[in-house]
């Protein structure tokens, strides 16, 4: 499921989604892209990230990748089909590369539009301000990989590729989910709480796909 011009999403040091150029290790922490279009909204809002089923207008190809020994997909509670894996993982085990063609962010815009969705799903995933990775377009089952708010995995961005990493050890069957933490920029509604809800099922859920709201500091 996955998309990322963003805000900081959950994880470790080098979580992926970031939409401004890396400097340090610490400044590589996912985001999620700001670029989508909407004809009744500001152009800036919280961008597409990769997620499932590709939208019906948007390009579909996959070439033929190697079959991952980590996991297989099913159907999932959460969304559409979800990975889950066949054996154990141990933490900090790399499980897969979110792979796909990579596209600018206006490309991304002209293939998806998110306020015509009545709940976001797209393989569109931002690797920084330049660089979109479009799953839907030679893509591998990381795209089916959903979003939870207590995740078992987390992307990282390194050398401008994005990798699913296990952060805890990972039981044979359990699926797995990385917080996707989409970008906030002030301009959320209701409607787009339910564009990018969430039905993660997790005691702490969030109930959005959304970063949780920046606190404002005291003046």
């Amino acid at each position: 499921m996955p998309s990322s011009t963003r805000s900081k999403s959950a994880g470790r040091g080098r979580s992926a989604r970031d939409t401004r150029p890396r400097t340090s290790l610490s400044s590589k922490k996912a985001k999620n892209a700001k670029n989508a279009k909407n004809a009744t909204k500001p152009k800036t809002r919280p961008a597409k990230t990769a997620q499932r089923p590709a939208s019906a207008s948007s390009p579909t190809r996959v070439t033929t990748q190697p079959v991952n020994k980590y996991f297989e997909l099913r159907e999932s509670d959460i969304q559409g089909r979800g990975g889950f894996a066949i054996r154990p993982i141990r933490k900090g085990t790399r499980i897969i590369e979110y792979v796909g063609e990579r596209i600018s962010p206006a490309e991304a815009d002209t293939r998806y539009d998110d306020g015509r969705m009545g709940r976001h799903h797209t393989f569109l995933f931002s690797v920084d301000s330049k660089i979109v990775i479009d799953a839907a377009v030679d893509g591998n089952e990381a795209r089916f990989i959903n979003h939870s708010c207590a995740p078992n995995c987390e992307a990282i961005d390194e050398g401008k590729r994005i990798y699913i990493e296990a952060i805890r050890s990972i039981a044979s069957g359990e699926e797995l989910t990385y917080d996707y933490a989409y970008e906030r920029d002030g301009t959320e509604d209701e409607d787009w709480e339910r564009i990018y809800m969430c039905k993660c099922g997790a005691p702490t859920c969030r109930g959005t796909i959304l970063a949780p709201p920046k606190k404002r500091g005291k003046k």
